[in-house]
């Protein structure tokens, strides 16, 4: 892959997620609250405690946590809110991943059926570009935070598995076991990330130009911003002037 398309990409992604912010903390919140189904202490509740990490890295007041994690062990009332997985190819053959967590599975499959359509892309069936993907601890830390050598040294002393240059950008990969380790270390050395997520990683990816790179940055922003997304990952690779 591209180190410089790699970074256009990120970047791309993380301006368009500062400009929903109520969106993060929507998504946040159902992350917290799916979490908290396998017990409300995060001590002993990893997926809470990463959940919890996520929302004070954006500043959530702790009153919207703590709802948040009631709703979830049904301390409190509130609606039922499942996590579906939609596997689908957009322009160009680019495999895609939708994560959703919604309380409509029906509504929700078909809006997202409408947004790869409306983009060029389409549904696929179950297990038809999971394979394509592994899953991953991804931080993303700008170049000019830290030295390759104090990264080096931290994240695989934490567990990490592999530490890349993309740009203007560092990615360290981690077993998502090893997540939280890691994040800890970051933290600890007062080093800023932009962004920190278990997630699915490409194993290879496929480089888009011209009309079909166009039609995939506006089906991913599509789909990042339909409410009942969580996530999306793709393997697409886009040049700095597709880009822009």
């Amino acid at each position: 892959m591209s180190g410089h398309s790699k970074w256009h990409t990120i970047k791309h992604k993380k301006g368009a997620l500062d400009a929903k912010r109520g969106r993060v903390f929507t998504r946040i919140i159902k992350e917290i609250t799916i979490a908290a189904r396998g017990g409300g202490d995060p001590d002993g509740n990893p997926r809470l405690r990463t959940a919890i990490t996520a929302a004070k890295a954006v500043s959530m007041p702790a009153d919207n946590i703590k709802r948040a994690i009631q709703r979830g062990t049904g301390e409190i009332e509130g609606i039922t809110i499942e996590e579906y997985t939609y596997e689908g190819y957009g322009p160009g053959g680019a495999a895609v991943l939708v994560n959703v967590a919604t309380d409509n599975k029906n509504r929700t499959v078909a809006d997202v059926r409408h947004i790869f359509s409306k983009w060029g892309g389409n549904m696929g069936e179950p297990g038809s570009v999971n394979w394509m993907f592994e899953k991953k601890s991804n931080i993303i830390i700008e170049a000019d935070k830290v030295s390759e050598e104090k990264l080096m040294d931290l994240a695989l002393e934490a567990g990490a598995d592999d530490i890349q240059q993309h740009g203007e950008v560092w990615q360290v990969l981690s077993e998502p076991n090893a997540h939280e380790s890691v994040m800890n270390a970051i933290a600890a050395a007062k080093i800023e990330t932009l962004s920190s997520e278990v997630g699915m990683i490409p194993k290879n990816t496929i480089k888009l130009e011209g009309s079909a790179a166009k039609s995939m940055i506006r089906l991913n922003d599509a789909l990042e911003d339909y409410d009942d997304v969580q996530s999306v990952f793709s393997n697409y690779e886009i040049d700095e002037a597709d880009m822009e």
